[in-house]
């Protein structure tokens, strides 16, 4: 893959896009009941998929600030990674929606049991719920509507999972 400046440019802006909205959300971005919004940048993957370095680059700078420290920053960025890329090579937009459900459920309850000796299978719960909530519901309805505008598609330079023009 070819990967110029603005390519650079635009996944520096995502990862501070990232970082930004999870510091001003820490509050409940962290811990075992999580609703980290940023994590709906990761469905950008689904129309672009080198957009999954800027979401990568983003949640290991903002775990670096969150209380896991340094474990998160490796364990959970590489959940977000592996969600990012099995979302990038999604052709369903609510099926990519449950990777890092899954993926982010299971690691962060985890991290959360091994670091915080939290209930592993409640944590691992609690985490998918929230991450559900985000990526799947809120996630889903927005870039839903999102791949209808032109503008939007465009403004991504989105190259893939485009809507199809219907006939009339």
């Amino acid at each position: 893959m070819h990967f110029d400046l603005k390519r650079l440019a635009v996944n520096a802006l995502i990862a501070a896009i990232y970082v930004d909205i999870t510091l001003l959300t820490a509050s409940f971005a962290y811990r075992d009941i999580q609703f980290r919004i940023a994590e709906v940048l990761i469905l950008l993957a689904f129309f672009r998929k080198d957009y999954v370095i800027g979401v990568t680059i983003g949640c290991f700078i903002a775990n670096l600030f969150g209380p896991l420290g340094i474990v998160d920053a490796i364990f959970g960025t590489l959940a977000t990674l592996f969600s990012g890329l099995l979302i990038a090579f999604s052709k369903h937009l609510f099926v990519a929606t449950l990777f890092p459900v899954v993926i982010n459920g299971f690691v962060v309850g985890a991290e959360l049991y091994f670091l915080e000796g939290l209930p592993f299978w409640l944590t691992s719960l609690f985490v998918a719920i929230g991450e559900f909530v985000v990526v799947s519901i809120f996630g889903y309805l927005i870039f839903t509507r999102l791949r209808k505008q032109e503008f939007f598609m465009k403004l991504i330079n989105a190259n893939q999972n485009l809507p199809t023009k219907q006939v009339q």
